[in-house]
């Protein structure tokens, strides 16, 4: 089997992130299925100069967000996890209390009880105590709380620099090099 990720796209500002993924991924060969919320497709439309179809197609395979019958609800179906970018509040709190409504968060349950690899770039602040205890109790049950903070030691020229940096630091969670970090050399 090819190496295997879960992409989600929650309605958190920052989609270009889950778009990044996605390219990323692609360049490197890895089977993507790609889950969005619908808030997700509407911001996209605010914030990027795409459309809903052009970010699907860089996915291997989409997965309608109600269809809480599909493959990546079900944990007999194998992936290296799932990385939700960007991940809002919303989505992390039904994650957070397993009671999930759409196929994102339930795809999001099912890694997290097969023990997968599970990251969450939460775009939020600030964040309430609640958020704080949400995310807590989502790094105690096994997720990876990664919000996109930039590396400017690698001091990025652009924008699109930066979320690669973010995104790229992001992958390799996954054991996933896309050949695309600047690291850290030391003085």
């Amino acid at each position: 089997m090819s190496q295997r990720i879960i992409i989600g796209i929650s309605g958190a500002s920052g989609i270009v992130y889950g778009v990044r993924a996605l390219q990323l991924l692609r360049d490197c060969g890895v089977e993507t299925h790609l889950v969005m919320t619908k808030s997700a497709e509407l911001t996209l439309h605010y914030e990027m100069d795409l459309s809903s179809d052009e970010v699907k197609a860089l996915a291997t395979k989409v997965h309608p967000i109600r269809n809480v019958g599909a493959s990546i609800a079900s944990g007999s179906f194998r992936t290296a996890g799932m990385l939700v970018a960007p991940c809002s509040i919303r989505s992390m709190a039904e994650i957070a209390t397993g009671v999930t409504s759409t196929l994102l968060t339930r795809a999001a349950d099912v890694v997290l009880k097969e023990r997968r690899r599970l990251v969450l770039m939460v775009r939020e602040t600030p964040l309430h105590t609640g958020h704080l205890r949400s995310l807590t109790q989502l790094s105690e049950m096994g997720a990876v709380i990664a919000p996109p903070v930039p590396a400017f030691y690698a001091r990025p020229e652009s924008l699109d620099a930066m979320v690669t940096q973010t995104v790229a630091r992001a992958l390799e969670l996954f054991d996933i090099d896309t050949g695309r970090v600047m690291r850290w050399q030391g003085d």
